[in-house]
């Protein structure tokens, strides 16, 4: 199916510069309560409009495999992601992100779900390189427990990114978004409860304002716009738009909370820069954008590991 091109690519591209803003506000939020609280509150906030908004979808949405992988590439994923970035650094957290390309093209070819241009390895080549500089430079409160548990995160991430395109096939992406929403929610719930515990919850204005910017611009509007575009791409297509959330973070990181930017991090910054133009060069040049044909309906058989 044809799909037009600019719009495909517009909403591909507003999710990623979103998805931007995320570590600096978890950085912030993280002040008012846990990791896994946080996660929680992040997706209750965001999956409800779309639940109303998408109700008559949630049904065929809910299939065993939107749900394995809602627990998985949600509750799994960001959980880790907010213990990672609550030890290290906005900037750190933000740029291995950057590694999310690289990963799922190598899972695409390991699983043979799709394979990757010339241009796409090597700017993902480029885009990793970027990162282990900036990882192995790192200062102020980057430390290589948090930058691990961030890098965890994103191997999860590339996991879902890569299993996504057979969930969506056929169903409401945003009635899939919010049954994923709701299911990470209540994976993460036991977690809250039993290692965050209460303590450390505060309705300081900072992390509430903090918390509620998260739930709605980083996540129920990019998810939810990332997830209509993916369901029209291919996964190493997708990826690539990723790399926008590590540039703005790491601008945010070094303008707003005084992260350090050394020669070696603004070496390993541009090299992530010049990864995602080359990552992104079959993407400008193709004259259209083609929606992938539907999986089969078949659902696998989940044999507990990955």
């Amino acid at each position: 199916m044809r799909t037009d091109r600019r719009t495909v690519l517009l909403a591909l591209a507003t999710a990623g510069l979103l998805w931007g803003t995320t570590v600096p506000l978890t950085k912030v939020a993280l002040t008012g309560m846990g990791p896994a609280w946080l996660t929680v509150v992040r997706f209750v906030i965001a999956a409800l409009p779309l639940a109303i908004v998408a109700r008559r979808g949630l049904r065929a949405a809910a299939s065993p495999r939107a749900l394995f992988w809602g627990a998985i590439g949600y509750g799994g994923v960001i959980v880790l992601q907010n213990a990672g970035i609550a030890r290290t650094s906005v900037s750190h957290s933000a740029l291995i992100v950057g590694a999310t390309p690289v990963l799922v093209a190598l899972l695409g070819v390991l699983t043979r779900r799709g394979g990757a241009t010339g241009s796409t390895w090597a700017g993902s080549a480029f885009s990793l390189a970027g990162i282990a500089v900036i990882a192995g430079h790192g200062g102020g409160t980057a430390t290589l427990a948090g930058d691990t548990l961030v890098a965890l995160s994103v191997l999860l991430s590339a996991a879902f990114l890569l299993a996504q395109p057979a969930v969506l096939a056929g169903r409401d992406p945003v009635a899939v978004t919010a049954v994923q929403f709701g299911v990470g929610a209540v994976v993460t719930l036991p977690a809250a409860v039993l290692v965050d515990g209460t303590a450390a919850l505060s309705l300081a204005p900072a992390p509430v304002a903090a918390t509620l910017v998260l739930a709605v611009a980083g996540t129920l509007v990019p998810f939810t716009l990332f997830a209509w575009g993916q369901s029209r791409v291919t996964p190493a297509v997708a990826g690539a738009f990723v790399n926008l959330e590590p540039l703005v973070g790491f601008a945010l990181g070094v303008a707003v909370f005084g992260d350090a930017l050394s020669a070696p991090q603004l070496a390993g910054g541009v090299a992530v820069a010049g990864g995602l133009a080359l990552t992104c060069l079959p993407l400008l040049r193709a004259p259209r954008v083609d929606r992938p044909a539907p999986a089969p309906e078949r659902e696998p058989v989940l044999t507990g590991g990955r």
